[in-house]
């Protein structure tokens, strides 16, 4: 019997400005209690911070780079095997690993005290556009953790 409950897929939306899913997810992950107009303002904000000095023609460039090389590719989940409790190495699904990138970049933007979020998350999707910064080493880190362990790579089921 699983102890889960079945996972049902939500319709892509697309945010008003750029017509991407990829920025609707990143303003639902930045909106807090429920406000989405200014969680808008903060990433346009930040969308127009990041190309202010850059020559691509296309905004969205640089966004989608930084999340290419801010998401993990393997992460370690905990299984419990004969009392004992093993970090096994797994595959990330495509929407999850996304999902982590968007989240590793929003918290660690979020979490610069002193700085305005929408500055912040520009220099966080900046960074990352860059394969640098908090979130690529996060992403890093999760790939040692997944490498160190991959000795237990048998027990995945």
């Amino acid at each position: 019997m699983a102890r889960r409950k079945r996972v049902y897929h939500r319709i892509e939306h697309k945010d008003s400005k750029f017509e991407s899913p990829l920025v609707f997810r990143l303003i639902s992950k930045v909106m807090q209690c429920g406000k989405r107009s200014t969680a808008e303002r903060i990433v346009y904000a930040a969308i127009d911070k990041v190309n202010e000095n850059s020559s691509s023609v296309d905004p969205l460039e640089i966004i989608t780079r930084a999340i290419e090389n801010a998401k993990p590719r393997l992460e370690v989940k905990s299984r419990r095997v004969g009392g004992a409790t093993y970090q096994v190495p797994l595959e990330v699904a495509p929407n999850r690993s996304e999902s982590l990138g968007i989240r590793w970049m929003v918290n660690f933007a979020r979490n610069k005290k002193g700085v305005p979020m929408h500055r912040a998350l520009a220099n966080e999707l900046k960074d990352a556009a860059s394969n640098q910064g908090n979130a690529v080493r996060k992403r890093d880190d999760v790939h040692k953790m997944a490498q160190a362990n991959r000795a237990f790579a048998h027990f995945r089921w």
